[in-house]
């Protein structure tokens, strides 16, 4: 634990020019005069951390400071490198994007390695570039500041109601996004699905969290090619709860007790058989071209039946 502390220190001075004593103290749940302890460690081991006192003070690695190269081979270099992009892609964290650009200066530079990596996550609902981005960036802030959020939310039956929640883990569950979080309605730990938090507002009121361990966290729950297309869809009342996990709630709007859907989906070999798979509960409106498209293999589909 004590190297992990050791190991997580450097690398968030190497993140940030200064750092308080105290915020190390809250990340690492310890007090300051163990932080300060550890600052001295490190000094010992050669690395040049200055710790300055007053207003403006704070802990400070020097510039010049590189951690060795060997530390890391190139492919593990590469693969965290992957993974920290991966993040990145997620949150859009200034600090996250900030710590990628050192880390591929520190390892990668001069190597040749892909822009990208070779992994690209995105977990965002399609035509969706920031609003989901920036709702998980708001949920991971909530629970590093320990703050309780007021969401807007529509559960599988879609019953929509306000809560006030204490988030304290995310969880990424087959490329889908949840937040493990305290429902002050319901008075206990629930597994939020991202896509169906219309909205989700800081209260400013924090809270103390409330241990856990992995096996609390109910994971056993219910489980380009061709370009997109921007698709404008009418949604049955017996289909809404499919097109909310599918679309998310945040591109339905409800309009004279009509559900509608305007998105930009991939228009690979999946698309009909998606749609057709909600059954009458889905009627494209537009494009007309891709309105005939799912007609005909309705069609097609419905003459094999009758063969």
């Amino acid at each position: 634990m004590k190297t992990q502390i050791l190991i997580g220190i450097l690398f968030t001075l190497l993140e940030r020019q200064r750092v308080s004593a105290g915020e190390l103290a809250q990340k690492y749940n310890c007090s300051v005069r163990s932080i300060l302890r550890y600052i001295d460690e490190l000094t010992c081991s050669g690395i040049p951390i200055d710790v300055s006192r007053g207003a403006n003070g704070g802990i400070c690695i020097s510039d010049a400071f590189k951690l060795p190269r060997g530390l890391l081979t190139y492919e593990e270099a590469a693969r965290l490198r992957e993974a920290l992009l991966a993040a990145s892609e997620q949150f859009r964290d200034p600090a996250l994007s900030a710590a990628v650009k050192k880390f591929e200066a520190q390892y990668l530079s001069g190597t040749g390695a892909p822009a990208l990596g070779n992994i690209l996550v995105d977990s965002g609902s399609w035509g969706d570039e920031n609003n989901f981005s920036d709702k998980l960036a708001l949920l991971d802030r909530a629970i590093t500041e320990r703050e309780e959020l007021a969401i807007d939310y529509v559960d599988r039956e879609g019953e929509r109601s306000r809560r006030r929640i204490r988030p304290h883990l995310l969880v990424l569950k087959q490329n889908v996004w949840y937040v493990f979080a305290r429902c002050q309605l319901r008075k206990e730990f629930r597994l939020f699905k991202l896509g169906r938090i219309r909205s989700a507002v800081r209260t400013g009121k924090t809270f103390e969290p409330t241990p856990f361990t992995r096996e609390d966290i109910p994971l056993g729950f219910w489980p380009q090619e061709g370009g997109s297309v921007q698709a404008r869809l009418e949604i049955a009342p017996e289909a809404l709860p499919f097109a909310q996990d599918w679309l998310g709630v945040e591109n339905i709007v409800t309009m004279k007790g009509v559900h509608i859907a305007e998105v930009s989906l991939p228009d690979d070999g999946s698309l009909l058989g998606k749609i057709l798979s909600a059954g009458a509960g889905l009627k494209v409106l537009s494009p007309a071209s891709l309105k005939e498209r799912v007609a005909r293999e309705a069609r097609r589909l419905s003459a094999r039946y009758e063969e």
